[in-house]
């Protein structure tokens, strides 16, 4: 007996430890101050509103949560085994107040939640052009959306705009208070285009186009990246968005036209073969409709569009000769025969070792600087 109690440890050791061990973890909390909660803090009216509705549904539901939570914990501890002053009715079964409680509030919850989805589904539609461009500042009649036609390559995002005649790679800008219509597409798998300060990420998919309507309010610079997982270089696919005040834009345009070449057919060709860490790339022009031909899958030479396949099968198809179309129709074998690394290939399928063990492997992937077109980066 004495031998144990020399043994026992101290009273009231184990909560020191404990309090030793809490104020050693205190310290990591200071980590969480370099969070970017761009999300809850967004420069954009359509990403406000989502913010709000995410917020309001979050509110919503915490009326049912932490009521639940609290009376749960009061129950436990008011029947606990030993207060023995708390009432015990072992025949009770049924209380018409309470149930009216217990389906009442989650039944007026849901309808909230049901109308708030339906209300902002369509106020926030992607498709839906603006109509304001903050709180209580609709947008004028006269004012004409920045068209941005958008292209997710592997892996570099290329954007054009038609008004002005220019192109960029991995860059993107646009004038404060002025409603932007996104055309989204992709060279050869399905991405997501996505800045959160601006608005919710829309899908960019081959032979298809998507659209996106929103706007910035506050001048900055703010992050845009890939959120779909697209293949080796989906890590690095990401670029910079200017939101740009007064004569800001038409500086940048400007400088776009001044530093930038020609992104020809060929040149286009050359720019969407797999590249990764591409660096900010300028065109003072591009070839006419070269971003409908990306839609319609047919900007390498002698490939059938969409348009011309679609006129074919409502017509009842291409009858017999419609065997003559087959290598027009081929689009996803081009990366192959060019020796390029397939899209979303993943080792061993892209043929080169795991970057853990090779270490420099990214560097051979660096892509071009700016005026010019990506060079040719195939497998390791």
């Amino acid at each position: 007996m004495t031998a144990d109690r020399s043994l026992r440890a101290p009273a009231g050791a184990g909560s020191a430890r404990r309090i030793l061990r809490g104020l050693v973890l205190l310290p990591l909390f200071g980590l969480l101050a370099g969070c970017n909660l761009v999300v809850m803090q967004p420069s954009g009216d359509i990403a406000v509103q989502q913010r709000n509705l995410v917020l309001a549904s979050t509110g919503l539901m915490l009326l049912i949560i932490i009521p639940v939570i609290v009376l749960t914990l009061l129950f436990a501890w008011r029947y606990r085994a030993s207060n023995t002053a708390a009432r015990h009715d072992p025949d009770w079964d049924h209380s018409t107040a309470l149930e009216v409680v217990i389906w009442t509030a989650p039944l007026l919850i849901i309808i909230a939640l049901g109308a708030l989805t339906w209300i902002s589904t369509h106020t926030l539609d992607p498709f839906r052009p603006l109509s304001r461009i903050e709180p209580g500042k609709p947008v004028a009649a006269e004012v004409k959306p920045l068209e941005v036609q958008v292209v997710a390559l592997d892996w570099k995002w290329l954007f054009f705009y038609p008004e002005y005649n220019i192109a960029t790679v991995n860059e993107l800008a646009a004038p404060v208070n002025r409603p932007i219509a996104f055309k989204l597409t992709a060279s050869s798998v399905m991405n997501a285009f996505y800045v959160p300060a601006l608005a919710g990420m829309i899908y960019a998919m081959p032979g298809m186009q998507t659209q996106l309507h929103a706007v910035i309010n506050r001048p900055g610079e703010y992050d845009g990246l890939a959120s779909q997982y697209s293949g080796s270089g989906f890590s690095h696919m990401t670029f910079k968005f200017h939101g740009l005040e007064g004569d800001g834009f038409d500086r940048w345009v400007a400088k776009v036209k001044q530093q930038g070449s020609d992104l020809s057919r060929d040149a286009y060709l050359q720019l969407e073969r797999p590249s990764e860490r591409v660096a900010v790339t300028y065109y003072s022009s591009f070839s006419d409709g070269l971003f409908d031909k990306i839609v319609g899958m047919c900007a390498v030479p002698g490939k059938m569009c969409m348009s011309e396949m679609m006129a074919i099968d409502a017509k009842g198809g291409a009858g017999k000769e419609s065997h003559e179309n087959a290598g027009r129709l081929q689009y996803d074998n081009r990366h192959t025969e060019r020796g390029d690394e397939p899209p979303g290939a993943t080792t061993p399928a892209s043929h080169r070792a795991p970057k853990s063990e090779a270490p420099d492997a990214d560097k051979t992937h660096e892509g071009s600087g700016q005026g010019r077109a990506a060079p040719d980066q195939t497998n390791n």
